[in-house]
């Protein structure tokens, strides 16, 4: 019981905030030649595991920087994953690679013992789960899920799930993971937007009894048809993606997930979203994507689409019912507002000082931490709508929204939150609803239907419409499609655009980083109580995120190039990473007496906007960033204009409250 409590109290206390403000270079592991595109710890922490392009797998005594042991894995290609087989003593080694193979390892002899064949792609992540014991489960780019039983089995695999037979052939299965607390839960990420969290048992129960029944020769069409029982499979989105898709596909910009993993109470899900951001998802309290929240109309005609109603060629998504937001008949001027304590006040005027300078991140680190200690204040969300409305990062103007609405919901007669939903809808492209919400800002605030801001939106709306019944008389009024692929070979299923619409949007979601160059980056949970998040970025650093209020609270230069793997010991505040270079690097707080070496990353805020810049570039923007080239176009908060907001009184205002 005694050694259960230190062990409560080393995992409490492991990660604090003086901890990770000291965090430092303990050692570099040398032995690979090639990049290092794996870690993994075993259970007791005592053991680190590493895989990479030279083929090997080396196991180190971590804690006394030493190589255990060194093997060539038999793969022909790169080593993408390697896992500790549970319950076996620390014995056994799984490996998956790029010459599409899965390989098992008896370390104690150094010997490949069993040797699966069955993808017909690159295999990028192996999963395991304690209360499966001898079973593992791997993800590869032919868009399957494999699951291996070695006491059935050791030589070929099962699939468990097909997601080509809901995506059509040119998905790729690009990560997976189990539930910590649950094993039954997997969660997998792939090419696309989407995350999928799957019951592994009910689709075991659903296979059993398809194969007992007395009538299953006479439904195999079915049976194709439909490969997984309903509620089997759950998916996951940031809200604002699926309608970006388009843009970004014309863009070349992939997004694709490039790592999941669950907290360690496996109540939340976390994903590294290539070439996009970290977004956390809260499997407890799920909410619908905001965008499919807005109330609609009674819609006679027109389809829905992603939970969203399409009725004539011009409206793009969400119907925003202008009852939505019914203001109490006679208009008071405000509900009243719960005054902020002495400190969170000081926060926030710290805050609007930061906006007013034009340092929208550090307005928006302000607001967060405050809307931490207040989440029922709502001048402090339509005040951090505001300052995410400037900055225009990936995403901002979609957590504006989520501000705007959760604003309106607490105090239904707030001026500016309402307007500023409108001109968040206008830029998310809900263009005819951004018109109904602007008309019954209008109808609620008569004495604004005639500000400078109103007019300005109202004159952007009304041309974007023009423009949009021209390209809809182009297209002979074809609505928008949201999630419909084109070509035959990524055609969408039924039962995946039912899925796709049923989707829960994320809780927090983490900038800063940059994930467009490889497929393999990681991002996870540090600390005990995941109290922060890491990841890694193209740029060469890996960041470190406050997980409640998401801010930005270090940033450190992990490799010459890219970090790709970071993977955080199981019980202490010591973190492995790895990338491009072929060393494998260990992190811990740095003894007060020890100056802090060089690989801190003072501007935090720089590094962030060289990384956005990064994202939204061309490939040859990219390149010259590389070789050194300083590319001006992104500003910390893109047009700095008020196009949208009069300052003058009575006007609709851009400052915060």
């Amino acid at each position: 019981v005694q050694e259960r409590g230190a062990l409560g109290f080393e995992r409490h206390y492991h990660v604090t905030d003086p901890f990770i403000r000291r965090l430092g270079l303990e050692a570099e592991l040398q032995g690979h030649s090639g990049c290092v595109n794996c870690l993994e710890w075993n259970e007791k922490g005592d053991l680190l595991a590493s895989g990479s392009d030279d083929q090997h797998t080396i196991v180190w005594d971590p804690l006394h920087h030493k190589k255990l042991l060194s093997m060539h894995t038999g793969h022909t290609a790169n080593i993408f994953s390697v896992k500790f087989l549970p319950h076996s003593g620390d014995r056994i080694l799984i490996t998956g690679a790029a010459d599409s193979k899965v390989h098992v390892h008896d370390l104690t002899v150094k010997e490949t013992i069993h040797m699966f064949g069955d993808h017909t792609n690159r295999v990028k992540r192996i999963a395991t789960a304690p209360m499966w014991p001898n079973t593992f489960w791997s993800a590869a780019e032919d868009g399957l899920i494999r699951q291996y039983d070695l006491r059935e089995n050791s030589k070929r695999s099962d699939v468990l799930i097909d997601l080509t037979e809901y995506c059509g052939q040119l998905v790729e299965a690009k990560c997976l993971t189990v539930n910590p607390q649950d094993n039954n839960y997997l969660a997998v990420g792939a090419s696309g937007p989407f995350v999928r969290l799957y019951d592994i048992r009910m689709i075991h129960n659903h296979r059993k009894s398809m194969k007992q029944s007395p009538s299953a020769g006479v439904h195999t069409f079915c049976d194709r048809q439909k490969p997984l029982p309903d509620g089997a499979a759950q998916y996951y989105v940031a809200g604002h993606l699926p309608v970006k898709l388009p843009d970004y596909n014309n863009r070349l910009r992939v997004l694709v997930a490039t790592y999941v993993t669950f907290s360690p109470d496996g109540t939340e899900l976390l994903v590294n979203m290539g070439g996009e951001q970290v977004y956390l998802f809260d499997l407890t309290y799920k909410q619908r994507p905001y965008t499919f929240l807005l109330p609609k109309k009674c819609h006679t005609s027109g389809e829905v689409q992603n939970g969203k109603t399409s009725t004539n060629g011009v409206s793009n998504g969400i119907h925003l019912h202008s009852n939505g937001f019914r203001l109490a008949e006679g208009r008071a001027h405000g509900s009243p507002q719960v005054e902020l304590p002495p400190y969170l006040e000081r926060i926030k005027q710290q805050a609007n000082e930061a906006f007013a300078c034009q340092l929208w991140t550090q307005a928006i680190q302000l607001y967060s931490k405050a809307v931490q200690k207040a989440p029922n204040n709502a001048m402090l969300y339509g005040n951090r709508a505001a300052a995410y409305m400037k900055r225009k990062w990936d995403g901002d103007h979609y957590d504006a929204l989520r501000d705007c609405l959760k604003a309106i919901s607490l105090n239904p007669c707030h001026l500016k939150a309402h307007f500023r939903l409108a001109r968040c809808l206008f830029e998310l492209k809900y263009v005819a609803e951004a018109l109904e919400c602007l008309d019954d800002f209008k109808g609620k605030f008569p004495e604004q239907a005639h500000s400078s801001a109103c007019d300005a939106l109202d004159r952007d709306i009304n041309a974007a419409l023009f423009s949009k019944s021209d390209n809809a008389e182009d297209k002979k009024g074809g609505g928008p499609i949201r999630l419909r692929a084109t070509g035959r070979k990524d055609s969408i299923s039924e039962d995946e655009m039912v899925l796709r619409e049923r989707s829960y949007d994320y809780k927090f979601r983490y900038c800063g980083h940059c994930n467009t160059t490889t497929d393999i980056k990681e991002a996870n949970f540090f600390g005990s109580n995941a109290q922060y998040i890491v990841s890694g970025s193209d740029d060469g650093s890996f960041f470190i995120w406050e997980k409640e209020t998401t801010n930005l609270v270090r940033v450190l230069q992990g490799d010459e190039s890219i970090v790709n793997c970071l993977q955080p010991h199981p019980s202490y505040c010591f973190l492995a990473t790895s990338g491009i270079d072929p060393v494998v690097r260990l992190w811990n707080p740095r003894p007060e007496s020890e100056t802090l070496n060089g690989r801190v990353v003072v501007d935090m805020e720089g590094a962030s906007q060289a990384n956005q810049r990064r994202m939204n570039a061309d490939p040859l923007e990219v390149m010259l960033l590389n070789m050194g080239y300083r590319i001006t176009g992104l500003t910390s908060g893109g047009a700095g204009g008020s196009d949208d907001e009069d300052s003058s009184e009575g006007q609709v205002q851009c400052r915060p409250s």
